[in-house]
């Protein structure tokens, strides 16, 4: 099985398989936005696949949006990532750290001085979901701000000290989040950048602020740093008049950068579809022939889907999301073909360690007391297990990706309600 072979990813960094965990919005980070010891259990406990990428992490105050997400620009944040990647390596684990900024999707009681929340345009998200710091859902737009060339000059530099901070915390590499509708996404489509200057325009200007920052990253960690693309993605409002040519500009000239990997978010997968003629636009397949690099395909992904994409070389790593959430031992569920336990949505975002630390290993489930089944009941949970998992009940874009929906339930954290909201 192909997704199970290891792979050399950098320089002195083998993958012991080709199953990444991939990023997932879990809000449970400690006051300050800390890291702590139920995250660094949670991110151990997932040691086994070849690699981790961490829950987006703001690289400043002003990139925050949604509660209680882990920061890392101060120096309390940056020792809590430490016990988290000692406890990864310790397991015999790898872990990038996804850099992120939420851009526009975010509130004032975020930012600093209560300033309206910075985009690449003073225009505002429509539809998208915003909630404030006590889990409040906002009813109205939220305008942002247009950041101003000094400002774009600070948050590049902010990505920079939060590569560097990553580092110093025992991270793996770096992920750069350019994908779902968040600033670096709101600065290259035409439909959230109407700027008229440097930054704005034509398709090379719109990406500037990206290359930009991926000029200064790569130079402060060669070799370590990827990059998170949606193309055909609409969350959080995103809207482009090409996105074809846009995307084709970008991902061409990322063959100039010497990044770790390019992780491509799929188009909505399809339950009826053919894995072995996947080819939908804007697709992973659509890119393999203009990146030179290694590929991550993430979106709904199988056991099945994932070995087919391998093995038509349509990508070279396959991210799980909600399978890893419900599955800490997914790569040795698949080596063994062993039922998957489901996930429960409603634990999905905030609370503690129910539906976070509390899914157990095959092992452990093999080691405990097995309930009396009800008659003719044990074929229908078997075949139940094994199905793939349901498609999230979030944002119509996003629904059937195989990651955590990146917007936060309705209610408190302490309640954990779950509204069909990534």
């Amino acid at each position: 099985m192909k997704l199970l072979q290891p792979l050399e990813l950098a320089p002195g960094l083998v993958l012991p398989n080709r199953m990444v965990m991939a990023p997932l919005t879990r809000n449970r980070a400690s006051q300050g936005d800390v890291p702590n010891e139920l995250m660094a259990e949670y991110y151990r406990q997932r040691a086994s696949f070849g690699l981790i990428i961490s829950e987006a992490t703001p690289v400043n105050r002003a990139g925050h949006g949604y509660p209680s997400t882990p920061g890392i620009y101060t120096s309390q944040q940056i020792e809590g990532w430490k016990a988290v990647t000692d406890a990864v390596h310790e397991a015999g684990g790898r872990i990038f750290a996804q850099l992120w900024h939420c851009g526009r999707i975010s509130h004032p009681a975020y930012q600093p001085d209560g300033r309206q929340p910075p985009s690449a345009s003073p225009i505002a998200a429509r539809g998208a979901d915003i909630w404030k710091p006590d889990w409040t859902k906002v009813e109205n737009l939220i305008k942002p701000r247009e950041l101003s060339s000094d400002e774009i000059d600070f948050t590049i530099n902010d990505f920079r000290l939060a590569t560097r901070a990553a580092r110093d915390a025992g991270f793996d590499g770096v992920e750069i989040h350019g994908a779902n509708g968040y600033l670096i996404n709101q600065f290259l489509t035409n439909g959230s950048n109407k700027r008229s200057d440097e930054y704005g325009g034509s398709i090379p200007n719109r990406a500037r602020f990206l290359f930009e920052l991926l000029d200064a990253v790569t130079t402060e960690w060669p070799e370590r740093v990827g990059l998170r693309l949606s193309p055909s993605g609409s969350f959080n409002d995103i809207e482009d008049s090409n996105r074809d040519k846009l995307f084709h500009y970008v991902i061409e000239k990322l063959n100039e950068y010497d990044l770790t990997y390019l992780h491509i978010v799929e188009p909505r997968m399809f339950e009826d579809q053919d894995m072995a003629i996947y080819g939908e636009p804007l697709s992973t397949k659509t890119w393999r022939s203009v990146f030179k690099g290694t590929l991550i395909s993430s979106g709904s992904h199988s056991k099945d889907s994932g070995n087919v994409l391998l093995n038509h070389a349509q990508a070279d790593l396959i991210a799980y999301g909600r399978l890893a959430i419900s599955n800490p031992d997914l790569p040795h569920r698949f080596e063994l073909d062993a039922p998957l336990t489901d996930y429960n949505r409603e634990t999905f975002y905030g609370g503690g360690a129910e539906g976070y630390t509390d899914y157990p290993t095959l092992a452990q489930s093999d080691a405990s007391p097995a309930p009396e089944p009800e008659a003719e009941a044990e074929p229908l949970m078997e075949a139940q297990a094994a199905a793939p998992a349901p498609a999230s009940g979030d944002s119509p874009s996003e629904a059937k990706q195989d990651e955590l929906p990146e917007i936060p339930p309705e209610g408190t954290a302490e309640e954990g309600e779950a509204q069909p909201p990534s």
